[in-house]
């Protein structure tokens, strides 16, 4: 036991040299290869690491998600939302004293993930293709109605239905009018007072005139010597009896209508045109159309005429062309389909914006405005005051120059991450702070004033659905297509059959092919859509279908947008006149608007707003 304590003892004393050893060589290696600034006063190397530990505490690093750049937390995890590994924040431009409070900052990645697009605007000749609908009527420069000159008793008519081609001189009918045998015998017995009294002559003469007695007639009258009982109605103009207003025997006082005859070897089709397609339109401009009753054959004409009134019913106003009609093809009453490229935009040279980049909100259009010169990619909030639509593009009236650049797709997600972030934005154009959560379906925004809190929806990430899922929503998109035909056509029977199809492959949708988040959001979506469609499956009043469509719409462009259909191109189509004013929506397979919320009343009101493929 005693040589076991020595050796315990030894073994201390050994370690103990060694380790002073190590010290002192610590020390001379320091001292040797030190830099000849550094100096190893202990006081001012405590200074430097208070220094250093206070610069720490003052910037502290900040980490947060790519996709969410709202996120913002002290230390490294993951992101609440989407569970992606948090990165570092970066200090753009922290020397810059020039950068906007407003200044909407994205990461480099988050900019890729978010697809963010930008082009500069530049000016050019805006373009627009308007579609037009109209009729064609005659020209009622070339219409003649015939009235009785006096009155009398219809003894024939040679011209016997509606309809008949007639020209010029023809005679119409033949008439006996007691008055105007008066009037000739007053005329034979002024022929003898004529030398002496020839004011009594002219008198009579000018009576039988002002009866559309021509003057050879008056003179064989004069010369024959007794008056004519009957007299014939001729046709003043080539044409078609238009109307016939009487039949022989028919007893007929002066001023009657007798007939009306149109020429058609000219027509007029008037178009109807949206007060906002009006200042693309004008006089001279080219329309190419085409006649529904005349299948392959398509016509031109140039606008002659554009009503100066708005009809106050269908808010439109009245085209005018004219057309050479010398085969009568074209008859009054028959449709036509019109489409107008507009020749006023070869006379401009003005600023051009995608559609894509505005934001509208009330009476507000916002872009965001790349800053420049950024090592980050950075936008800001910009109101402008926009010109006529022109295509896809819009004139900017104001708020934007030539050179600048702004984001033309991600353009939402920039401005939900102002919204997040307490900037001003599409929805908060004030830039007041507002409250986020983790679910990005639902944002709260309340005010204590009025008691109660608001829900606005913004748009969802989109969540990766099966593709059988996406075949069956697909399905169900084909048969709400024929139900808003449905409504375009105005056939209530029709609208409740087709929904009830709807309803019919809406159920037959297989919620179990989704999990998690995906199944939540769809159950959401599936009770609005199946309380609205059965509501009108079930409704006999057009009105009430249509404005429960339109709820029906919100729910299904909420669908489509978060899980996707397949093969399919549609638009997404809006009328700011439906919902009693408030403006509703609905999906289209074709470009051009056909309104199912007021048919053919209103059949053309509407805009497109967004291209699903």
């Amino acid at each position: 036991m005693k040589n076991i304590i020595e050796n315990i003892k030894q073994h201390y004393k050994t370690l103990s040299i060694a380790v002073g050893i190590g010290i002192v060589l610590g020390v001379l290696f320091t001292l040797i290869f030190s830099s000849p600034n550094q100096s190893i006063n202990t006081s001012t190397h405590q200074n430097t690491n208070t220094s250093t530990h206070q610069h720490e505490q003052e910037e502290p690093t900040t980490w947060t998600c790519s996709m969410h750049p709202q996120i913002k937390q002290e230390k490294p995890g993951d992101c609440p939302i989407c569970g992606m590994d948090l990165i570092p924040l970066e200090k753009a431009n922290s020397g810059d004293d020039n950068i906007d409070p407003d200044e909407i900052m994205l990461t480099e990645s988050a900019a890729k993930l978010a697809d963010i697009q930008t082009t500069m605007v530049k000016k050019g000749n805006p373009s627009k293709t308007i579609f037009l609908q109209g009729k064609v009527e005659a020209d009622e420069r070339n219409i003649a109605e015939l009235t009785a000159r006096f009155g009398g008793r219809l003894e024939k008519l040679f011209v016997n239905f509606t309809g008949e081609r007639v020209q010029k001189g023809q005679k119409l009918a033949t008439i006996y009018s007691p008055e105007l045998v008066t009037a000739q015998r007053e005329l034979l017995e002024a022929v003898s007072l004529k030398e002496n009294r020839p004011q009594i002559y002219k008198a009579a003469k000018a009576k039988l005139k002002l009866w559309d007695l021509s003057d050879a007639q008056i003179s064989a009258i004069e010369e024959k010597g007794e008056p004519k009982l009957y007299f014939d109605i001729l046709a003043p103009i080539n044409g078609t009896v238009m109307k016939r207003h009487v039949a022989v025997g028919d007893y007929v006082k002066m001023g009657d209508p007798l007939f009306k005859v149109v020429n058609l070897s000219t027509v007029w089709v008037m178009f109807d045109a949206y007060e906002a397609d009006l200042p693309w339109i004008e006089k001279g401009d080219n329309v190419e159309f085409a006649v529904e009753a005349l299948p392959g054959k398509t016509f031109e004409a140039k606008v002659s005429f554009i009503d100066p009134f708005i009809n106050p019913q269908v808010r439109t106003a009245k085209v005018r062309v004219e057309i050479r009609n010398p085969e009568d093809k074209l008859k009054p009453g028959m449709f036509v389909s019109g489409t107008l490229h507009s020749t006023i935009a070869a006379k401009s040279n003005q600023l051009l914006i995608p559609k894509s980049s505005i934001l509208w909100t009330g009476k507000r259009s916002v872009v965001y405005v790349k800053i420049p010169e950024r090592e980050s990619p950075s936008f800001l909030y910009r109101e402008i005051e926009l010109g006529p639509e022109a295509g896809n593009f819009y004139v900017v009236a104001s708020g934007l120059d030539e050179g600048e650049e702004i984001a033309t797709n991600g353009v939402f997600k920039i401005d939900a991450a102002a919204q997040l972030e307490g900037k001003r934005s599409m929805m908060n154009p004030k830039g007041e702070k507002v409250s986020t959560g983790h679910d990005h379906d639902d944002m709260q925004m309340g005010s204590a004033d009025e008691g109660k809190t608001k829900k606005t929806y913004t748009l969802p990430e989109d969540y990766s659905a099966p593709d059988a899922f996406q075949q069956q929503l697909t399905v169900v998109y084909h048969e709400y297509i024929d139900m808003k035909d449905a409504f375009v056509a105005s056939d209530t029977q029709k609208v409740s059959n087709e929904a009830g199809q709807v309803k019919k492959v809406l159920d037959e949708v297989d919620m179990g092919l989704l999990d998690g988040d995906a199944h939540m959001k769809w159950m959401d979506h599936l009770e609005i859509l199946n309380r609205t469609i059965e509501t009108i499956s079930k409704s006999g009043d057009l009105e009430e279908q249509r404005k429960t469509f339109s709820e029906f719409n919100l729910a299904f462009y909420k669908a489509v947008k978060t899980f996707g259909l397949e093969g399919v191109k549609t638009h997404y189509q809006y009328c700011p006149m439906a919902n009693r004013d408030q403006g509703a929506y609905w999906f289209s397979n074709e470009e051009e608007i056909k309104n199912p919320y007021f048919g053919e009343s209103m059949l053309k009101c509407g805009e497109n707003r967004e291209v699903f493929e």
